[in-house]
């Protein structure tokens, strides 16, 4: 994991903007969050999603690999007065632990493995919203190695046992200069009687 530490810290140092913008899962599915709680955005990046949690009330927690990106998103949060907190963590090594969080984010990070330990991860009732890279590609942004994307409909085998609230996937049909392309979304819900 040293080598995926240094090529993401390598990545961060040179990248100005704190915090990114949230992603199309969560910015256009607000209504669908609970009034507050304990939030985690993993594979954070520069925490678009997390700095928006926090804005909204949540105690928010962002986890990245680099230490680079947590130690700005921490003086960014101290800074602006925000309640998140930013650590870095191999989320293989040290993934989330069970029933822990009301809501938990990812964006552009597949890790077919974590999948188990993200959704046990969810309190009862506590949504995932998830956003990543699709096989079928219409402009070619995102992971060359076709094991970083998704197949088709592959999300929702990977979200089984939740309750799917939203999900959209687009690939190559209709007017492929619309729409959602080159990505899948789902917002989905642990169910109140798992415990």
């Amino acid at each position: 994991m040293e080598d995926a530490r240094e090529k993401w810290d390598a990545i961060y140092r040179d990248k100005t903007q704190l915090p990114a913008p949230a992603t199309r899962v969560l910015a256009e599915n607000l209504h669908l969050l609970p009034e507050g709680g304990d939030a985690l955005e993993l594979a954070c990046g520069l925490a678009g999603n997390a700095t928006l949690l926090a804005q909204r009330g949540f105690s928010a927690h962002a986890w990245d690999i680099s230490p680079v990106v947590t130690a700005r998103l921490t003086e960014f949060a101290r800074a602006n007065g925000l309640p998140l907190q930013a650590q870095a963590r191999d989320l293989v090594a040290s993934p989330p632990q069970p029933n822990s969080w009301d809501v938990i984010v990812v964006a552009h990070f597949l890790d077919r493995g974590l999948f188990p330990f993200i959704t046990a991860a969810l309190r009862p009732g506590g949504l995932l919203f998830y956003q990543t890279f699709t096989r079928s590609s219409v402009t070619g942004t995102g992971p060359k190695n076709l094991d970083f994307r998704l197949a088709s409909n592959e999300l929702l085998s990977l979200c089984a046992g939740l309750e799917v609230l939203v999900y959209r996937e687009e690939g190559l049909a209709g007017d492929i200069r619309q729409g959602l392309r080159d990505e899948a979304l789902i917002v989905a819900r642990r169910s109140e009687r798992d415990q």
